[in-house]
């Protein structure tokens, strides 16, 4: 009997890049749900102002957070902070995404028709057009175990000195991001799945170390596709993502507690 063969899991595919000069298209605009950046908005749409980061805003379910286990620097990329998080199992809270749960995060949430000028410590960015699947998520870069597809998931999360436009751009799917934000001085952090209609996007400013902020906010998109779990004929979405390609430094925290992550009551 021959041994079954099963087709390979899509992880994450990047379709295209393009590059984008911030300093002649300083602005993200939202065209009716689309991506794009331009060197002026259209008549009668005034950008967003970002969001500040209000510390006392905490949305997300809570954990605390016992100790940092470790830190690791990964030269030229980043540094690596293991967190001693407390708890058999960490659950992101499932959130249909609004202004004020986006903000809770340091993220502008921008619908369709809407414009944010973006602010970047270099010029030069890269858009580029995904295809994440719902394995994307499914891997460790900490726990030595390779490219093995991994049954349970690690929280992993980020921030970084560039800035990031997350674009819910699938026709049939919503983009999840999955965030945190983390009070060190407290040893707490709260968790959480930000489901983000089809046609609105994500803004997160860049967010350099800065160890006097009482708070550090993080995010992920290897999740982007949870939307498509339970599907029989869809296992990945395409996305849009604004970011630094080359040369960006991240700030990583992780924890190798596995997660659970679920669907959302429909909004409504």
């Amino acid at each position: 009997m021959a041994e079954p063969r099963f087709d390979n899991p899509v992880f994450i595919v990047e379709k295209q890049s393009t590059p984008v000069d911030l300093s002649a298209t300083p602005f993200f605009y939202n065209a009716a749900g689309q991506p794009s950046y331009v060197a002026s908005l259209p008549a009668g749409v005034a950008p967003l102002s970002p969001v500040a980061t209000d510390p006392a805003l905490a949305v997300g379910h809570e954990y605390l957070v016992r100790e940092v286990v470790g830190v690791k620097p990964n030269a030229p990329y980043g540094i690596e902070t293991q967190l001693g998080m407390q708890g058999e199992r960490i659950t992101y809270e499932p959130l249909w995404v609004s202004r004020s749960i986006a903000a809770a995060f340091g993220i502008t949430l921008v619908a369709p028709g809407e414009a944010i000028q973006i602010v970047s410590p270099v010029h030069t960015l890269a858009h580029i057009e995904y295809e994440y699947g719902v394995f994307a998520g499914h891997w460790s870069p900490y726990q030595g175990t390779g490219n093995q597809l991994l049954t349970e998931v690690c929280t992993d999360l980020e921030h970084h000195d560039f800035p990031h436009v997350f674009a819910s751009t699938d026709a049939d799917f919503p983009l999840v991001i999955s965030v945190a934000r983390y009070w060190p001085a407290l040893g707490k952090i709260r968790l959480a799945d930000l489901w983000v209609p089809t046609g609105y996007a994500l803004y997160i400013p860049p967010k350099p170390a800065d160890p006097a902020l009482p708070c550090i906010d993080l995010h992920n998109n290897r999740n982007s596709a949870r939307a498509c779990w339970g599907q029989l004929h869809r296992h990945s979405i395409h996305t849009d993502t604004l970011l630094q390609a080359e040369h960006g430094y991240f700030y990583w925290y992780w924890n190798a507690i596995p997660t659970h992550h679920c669907h959302p009551a429909q909004p409504g």
